[in-house]
């Protein structure tokens, strides 16, 4: 998009089509929607997203050739203009100058919620830095249509975009994130799942359940489940794997509480370098045990030691 989007000629052109029925689409009032747009399967769609999408006076998205294919298939007359992260610094001014013009600017990725992964980040910075209004049109997203069908605990649930890709870096992150209380998301290529899954079994553990999310939504949609030992041998033997992936991952096991002994043994070691408060603090962080009992047991084992 090298040019200033232009304004809409026709406002009769502003519509929808669902199933036939020509839907007209209202007005929008000057803001930028971040639209969700399916995964994979075109009808998961919303209708909310379908009269953003035909009412903004600019529609901005990752390729237009990806987004006219959803484009018409709902009947939807406007032309949309590239931004991505190799255009954003040049284009994601005039996006923002559109908004200070009053005009209503929609956003959309190749697929699923913008701003996850994606450039999209940089133009919701930038409207909202300048003033404007920034409203989610929610819908389809691949972390969650992952996490809901991998049958792995979902109360509390951490995405973690995209591995590095080189084996050390990888690694390095699998272990910062390997003790968060969580279920872990990632999105990975296929040609890497192999590595990544060998990766995970080493680090987090052979024994730790996992899925394998594949083509969500498509007609070969596929959820492999199973330990990551189980999951990294299975990938190792299919080097020729297709289609868009998310990795979902079980949170760790939870540790039985540490032995009264081992605890008064780790007090007393940090005690000595350290005062009576930090030494409990820092054994607290330890063994996730409440700071107020540890220093109160400290309090104890002086006592008993005549000190």
């Amino acid at each position: 998009m090298h040019e200033q989007p232009q304004r809409e000629a026709a406002p009769a052109a502003r519509h929808y089509r669902v199933h036939g029925a020509l839907v007209p689409a209202r007005p929008l009032e000057p803001a930028l929607y971040l639209v969700a747009t399916p995964i994979g399967n075109l009808g998961d769609i919303t209708l909310r997203a379908l009269e953003t999408l035909a009412g903004a006076d600019v529609l901005a998205c990752e390729d237009t050739r990806v987004t006219r294919v959803l484009l018409d298939r709902y009947g939807i007359v406007t032309r949309p203009y590239a931004y991505h992260e190799h255009n954003a610094d040049e284009v994601g001014p005039k996006l923002v100058a559109a908004l200070d013009e009053g005009r209503s600017v929609a956003l959309v990725s190749d697929a699923g919620t913008p701003l996850v992964s994606d450039p999209g980040y940089r133009l919701g910075q930038l409207a909202l830095a300048a003033g404007h209004k920034v409203v989610p049109i929610p819908g389809p997203s691949a972390p969650l249509a992952a996490l809901v069908g991998s049958g792995l605990p979902n109360d509390a649930f951490l995405f973690a975009g995209f591995l590095p890709v080189k084996d050390k870096a990888r690694r390095d992150r699998l272990g910062e994130l390997g003790r968060v209380p969580s279920t872990l998301i990632f999105f990975e290529s296929p040609h890497r799942i192999g590595a990544t899954l060998a990766a995970a079994a080493d680090v987090l553990g052979g024994a730790r359940q996992a899925c394998v999310c594949r083509e969500l939504t498509k007609t070969f949609e596929e959820f492999r489940r199973g330990s990551l030992e189980e999951l990294a041998a299975h990938y190792a033997g299919n080097p020729q794997v297709k289609g868009e992936i998310v990795l979902v991952v079980a949170p760790p096991a939870e540790e039985p509480p540490p032995e009264a002994a081992d605890v008064d043994a780790l007090l007393a070691g940090l005690v000595a370098d350290m005062p009576a408060g930090k030494a409990a603090t820092e054994a607290a962080r330890q063994t996730g045990l409440p700071r107020r009992d540890l220093y109160q047991r400290l309090l104890e084992l002086k006592a008993e030691h005549g000190r």
